[in-house]
């Protein structure tokens, strides 16, 4: 019964938690609507999601956003360096092809969001077959380096937490 109005229940719990960021202070009928919003928008869409994504370790997950997060920091500071004082003849921007052993669709689009949020990187595309992602660097000395620390930082933990 209970999944029956809650089909995605975190989905409504980060929708919820969004909107009430968003309105940037809380009032009732600020909550009210963020609980509509939260309760509706899964519903809605529950249709359009006939495998619901299982991730198997929530724990996991909240260490993968601290780590983005921390990762997000760092990549700021370095991307400000590049651009205060690099010179521009040594910056060596790459694009690089990084394989995937990530299968789930939910798991490669946090993985191509995670890059694309990340200064520096930019999730450009997706390989049609699904295996391989585009990512521009701004720069990349070692573009094989770029791919190793990308499987080895997120594609890994994703891998853990979705398959």
């Amino acid at each position: 019964m209970l999944r029956r109005f809650f089909p995605h229940p975190w989905l409504s719990l980060l929708l919820i938690l969004t909107w009430l960021l968003l309105v940037n202070g809380f009032a009732w009928g600020s909550l009210v609507f963020a609980v509509i919003l939260g309760v509706g928008i899964p519903l809605l869409t529950a249709a359009y999601w006939p495998d619901r994504p299982a991730m198997r370790h929530p724990v996991k997950f909240t260490a993968y956003i601290l780590l983005v997060i921390y990762d997000i920091v760092v990549a700021n500071i370095a991307v400000a360096k590049i651009v205060l004082f690099m010179p521009r003849a040594s910056l060596r921007p790459a694009w690089v092809s990084v394989p995937l052993d990530l299968r789930k669709p939910e798991a490669i689009s946090l993985l191509a969001g995670t890059i694309t949020m990340t200064p520096g990187t930019v999730s450009a595309d997706l390989s049609a077959d699904g295996r391989a992602i585009l990512v521009h660097c701004l720069h990349a000395p070692d573009p094989d380096a770029v791919v190793a620390d990308i499987k080895a930082r997120y594609e890994s933990r994703l891998k853990e937490m979705f398959e």
